[in-house]
């Protein structure tokens, strides 16, 4: 019963991770219906505010959910949201047991979708592929839990750690493959945040390109229905409202300065959030909470380095994706971060969790190695 669970649930968590470009601010979630060693129901979560992962499996399954196993990579619903709690259509279909990879972290669920199917005489089952769950759903977890979205930094350097030559040219130094992944990174957040050097210096976009994503034609309509919401930080205002950042789309721009720039921006379709700070440099811990009161889950930050390097200082990376090209820039290109150290022993301690080759190019995921 152990193998045919995890083969069931690692099944849902695929059927799960079909929701990455499309279910913000809710959770990823895959749901596969079994019963006499077959699957007879599947279902996954796609936008918010649509049917939950257990509803679009249990439709399938029909009557043969009767008597049968739910596997769900997050615990069932149990309160009213958008849509009615999915714990109690679990126990009007008369599913005999239900196998979770992890409980809700949302405080509106936190085990009560759980208590609701065990008082209906459900078998109960958490844990199977928690990790695994947990790593799909980081972001909503964070949230969730500390108020706060995941922050991952992408940064694209040379093999001597450079980001661009001293004339602030930077393209390109990766490949077509490198980019298309960036293009995909960028549809499954929540947020793109940049800062007014990078947008100043490269004439920058951040938007999601379609055609560049690489994935099929299904996941592309729905990265494509879903743009994340691109965010400037710009302390003292210094793009122009005629900007290529600003003629691709609305905009919320951050800023230290008074609002009595609103109306202006607000007249081109953009928003405009008076942050506190100091120096003209926007407290980046006070966005991100404001963005996670959005329903910010996953934030992705595309910078050069006096942001990503502001970013590193305040404690505030849960992850760095680092682009190589096989190239050296040069000792007077640009470095990697704005990060002055003094000693050795102030060099911030990393762990690489993953490191693989994107065609021509490698990706490095790092994480940063907190103090107990």
């Amino acid at each position: 019963m152990m193998g045919f669970d995890h083969a069931c649930m690692a099944r849902a968590l695929e059927l799960a991770r079909k929701g990455l470009y499309s279910t913000h601010p809710n959770p990823r979630v895959g749901c596969v219906i079994a019963r006499d060693g077959c699957i007879v129901g599947e279902g996954w979560h796609v936008r918010a505010g649509e049917p939950h992962a257990e509803v679009h499996a249990l439709r399938q399954a029909g009557e043969q959910a009767r008597g049968a196993t739910a596997y769900v990579t997050l615990e069932p619903c149990s309160h009213h949201g958008r849509t009615p709690p999915c714990a109690d259509a679990l126990v009007a279909a008369g599913v005999a047991r239900v196998v979770v990879a992890m409980q809700d972290p949302n405080p509106q669920v936190a085990g009560n979708g759980l208590a609701r199917l065990q008082q209906a005489g459900i078998e109960v089952h958490s844990g199977v592929l928690e990790a695994e769950a947990r790593a799909l759903n980081a972001g909503f977890i964070k949230r969730m839990e500390q108020g706060l979205p995941l922050v991952r930094v992408k940064l694209a350097m040379s093999l001597d750690g450079r980001t661009a030559m001293a004339s602030g040219e930077s393209q390109w130094i990766t490949g077509p493959a490198a980019r298309a992944a960036v293009q995909r990174l960028r549809a499954s957040a929540s947020v793109v945040l940049s800062g007014a050097d990078t947008v100043l210096a490269d004439n920058a976009r951040l938007t999601v390109r379609p055609a560049e994503l690489g994935l099929d034609a299904e996941l592309t309509a729905l990265a494509a229905s879903r743009p994340p919401l691109r965010v400037l930080v710009d302390g003292r205002l210094r793009v122009p409202l005629d900007a290529p950042f600003f003629q691709a789309g609305a905009t919320l721009v951050a800023t230290c300065l008074a609002t009595a720039a609103y109306e202006r921006y607000q007249g081109a379709g953009h928003e405009l959030l008076a942050v506190p700070g100091s120096g003209g440099h926007v407290d980046l811990h006070k966005l991100l909470g404001e963005l996670a009161g959005r329903g910010a889950n996953e934030v992705l930050v595309e910078a050069g380095p006096r942001l990503a390097g502001a970013f590193a200082r305040a404690g505030l990376v849960d992850e760095y994706q680092l682009f190589v090209a096989p190239k050296f820039l040069g000792s007077s290109a640009r470095p990697l971060l704005d990060l002055p150290l003094a000693r050795m022993a102030e060099a911030p301690a990393l762990k690489i969790v993953e490191m693989r080759a994107v065609g021509d190019d490698w990706l490095i995921i790092a994480v940063p190695q907190r103090e107990a």
